[in-house]
């Protein structure tokens, strides 16, 4: 069965969750289909938060290493693409229909690569209802995508004993002391499980802050509590930085988690209180 999502739908607010492609057996489409874009409100998620901790910029960075469609002539074009979504776009970009978007490019023609990044960049600004930005990298450009990691303390080998794997914001409670410091915090044992799905998406996170000094072995069991948690990537960094805003009191705050590659896409969502521009690392897990 053909499933097409219309984003011209002015009903995205009524949709239901059990709408959504993941999980559903899916025709491939490999002409260009832009209705296959598949938005969700913000505002389902954030609702949920105590909106006054709600005070960031960020952006949603994806990663695409399958981008293909045909130049004029019929030779296929290959490239890798950087999208960028501004956090206050009204809706995000469910990741299934993202990907059949991509796929219906493999066998459309098109005379230039800046044609076929123009096109996706106005689809994608549709799609989310604001600002999005699509940069498109030629093979003579790849090397570029050299892996490095995210800077910081690593805070995995701390011996605590952990006995909660349900989300809990409240084993943040009690985290703090009067030490002020400046610090950068990285753990790589993030999961959490897709919201539709239930399949399990791993990502390094980093927490750069300032402000009371958070006990790490708190911190690393808050984040450990995710195991089973069910949000898409961008609501559980959302999360992440509220509950810490709201039990910590950080003067200033910013999460960045970078979450290995599903379907050729991954997507690596950042939220900060004082930073305007995070760089777009390649990790080894990606």
């Amino acid at each position: 069965m053909l499933l097409l999502f219309l984003y011209q739908n002015p009903t995205i607010a009524n949709r239901k969750m059990t709408d959504i492609p993941l999980g559903k057996t899916t025709q491939y489409i490999s002409v260009y289909t832009p209705e296959l874009l598949y938005p969700i409100a913000r505002s389902d998620k954030r609702d949920e938060l105590n909106a006054s901790f709600l005070q960031f910029k960020g952006k949603d960075i994806w990663n695409a290493y399958e981008i293909s469609w045909l130049n004029r002539k019929g030779v296929p074009q290959v490239a890798i693409g950087v999208f960028e979504f501004d956090a206050d776009t009204p809706n995000i970009i469910e990741s299934k229909s993202f990907k059949l978007y991509l796929n219906s490019f493999n066998q459309s023609r098109f005379d230039s690569l800046d044609i076929v990044q123009s096109q996706m960049q106005a689809d994608l600004m549709k799609a989310c209802g604001g600002t999005a930005n699509v940069q498109l990298y030629r093979p003579n450009q790849f090397k570029q995508f050299q892996t490095s990691e995210l800077e910081g303390e690593l805070i995995d080998d701390l011996d605590i004993e952990v006995e909660r794997y349900d989300y809990s914001a409240s084993l943040l409670s009690g985290s703090t002391g009067p030490e002020q410091v400046s610090e950068v915090l990285v753990s790589h044992l993030l999961k959490s499980n897709c919201l539709i799905t239930s399949q399990p998406d791993w990502a390094s996170i980093q927490i750069r802050y300032q402000g009371n000094k958070i006990d790490r072995e708190k911190l690393l069991a808050y984040l450990i509590s995710f195991r089973s948690h069910n949000e898409f990537h961008e609501q559980c960094v959302e999360r992440i930085f509220a509950d810490i805003k709201e039990m910590c009191l950080p003067e200033k705050l910013t999460v960045y988690a970078r979450y290995t590659r599903r379907g050729g896409l991954d997507i690596n969502p950042w939220r900060s209180d004082f930073e305007s521009e995070i760089k777009n690392i390649r990790m080894a897990r990606q």
